[in-house]
């Protein structure tokens, strides 16, 4: 099975020490990725969006691999948008502390308060990209968003707007209700319910934001995907942490899937859809959603091999535990 242009579109990869040990594992598989901007502080200007790329290209050493970069949600003003037009990707909007390092999100959703922002960001074609929970009931904050996000499509109907690493039927429905609604769907929401992470004994690696839901929610990002469905791509979510962050009380949020994504996507793609279908999902929709081109193809060999999934990736620094650990898997990348 042959891949061109793999794309994640939606990635962290943190920073310093962290970043030199997760950069490589998603450069190598990837041809591109859209990094996430919520490190501490968040990036929130051109000088630091800039640094922050330069650090992450340095750390992927020389895979071909573009990083398409993002800053974090502010009511930033048309003259400011236009100037780093050039060098961004997207916004990416968190609700205040929704998740890591999102406690400088956004604290209300009043349409005049996101308005002149919002308006700028149409008229230069800046894709808006959302983390969609409210800070209801657990099991209910993403559904609950979906009004919120309605309410965005029709004022403004020229943004495009990207329902981030969805996990409810809810809102696998409303992506076909309105037209500047797209999504992105992970690797480990495809695969798990709530069961899955605390039916029985608490599973910290595989706690996240959004948390998995029930098994209908799965059922319906699973349609979406082995269709290929093409409002929808791949966006991993992996967000690593260290080992000693989970394994402890206050677990972080994140399953940290990088190095297992392409591997345990051709196994589900071959029992339940097909190559091709993958091809789009994990590529040639975000292509036509973004119109994106690259000069030079990257083509990725997915062999009938099994190996083991090693039970930490680490390196001075730290030991991050990977989704499906010490497994064994069918396909593995051909290097």
């Amino acid at each position: 099975m042959t891949l061109k242009n793999p794309l994640d579109m939606h990635l962290h990869l943190r920073d310093e020490t962290m970043l030199e040990l997760t950069a490589p594992l998603s450069a190598r598989d990837f041809s591109a990725a859209v990094i996430m901007p919520n490190l501490i502080p968040p990036l929130c200007d051109l000088k630091a969006l800039k640094a922050y790329k330069e650090r992450v290209l340095k750390a992927s050493g020389d895979e071909n691999f573009t990083p398409l970069m993002t800053l974090f949600y502010q009511n930033y003003t048309a003259q400011f948008l236009e100037s780093v037009r050039e060098e961004l990707f997207g916004i990416k909007l968190y609700p205040a502390g929704i998740t890591t390092n999102s406690s400088s999100g956004v604290a209300s959703f009043e349409l005049e308060n996101l308005r002149p922002t919002l308006e700028a960001m149409s008229a230069l074609n800046i894709p808006l990209l959302i983390h969609g929970e409210t800070n209801d009931f657990v099991m209910d904050r993403e559904s609950n968003f979906a009004k919120i996000y309605e309410k965005l499509a029709r004022a403004f109907p020229s943004l495009k707007i990207v329902m981030e690493h969805i996990t409810t039927k809810t809102l696998c429905k409303l992506l076909k209700d309105y037209e500047n609604l797209y999504a992105t769907l992970t690797l480990h929401h495809l695969m798990l319910t709530l069961d899955d992470v605390i039916g029985g004994k608490m599973q910290p690696h595989l706690f996240c934001k959004p948390i998995a839901k029930r098994y209908e929610d799965k059922e319906a990002l699973c349609e979406l995907a082995f269709s290929a469905y093409e409002k929808v791509m791949f966006g991993s979510d992996s967000a690593p942490h260290p080992r000693s962050e989970k394994e402890c009380c206050g677990c972080a949020a994140g399953v940290f899937s990088a190095p297992v994504i392409l591997a345990v996507l051709a196994e589900l793609f071959e029992k339940n859809s097909s190559g091709e279908n993958l091809q789009k999902f994990l590529s040639d929709n975000a292509c036509k959603i973004y119109d994106l081109n690259f000069k030079n193809d990257k083509l990725i060999t997915l062999e009938k091999k099994e190996w083991q999934v090693p039970k930490l990736y680490q390196n001075d620094y730290h030991q991050i535990v990977p989704f499906k650990a010490g497994e064994v898997l069918k396909f593995q990348v051909k290097r």
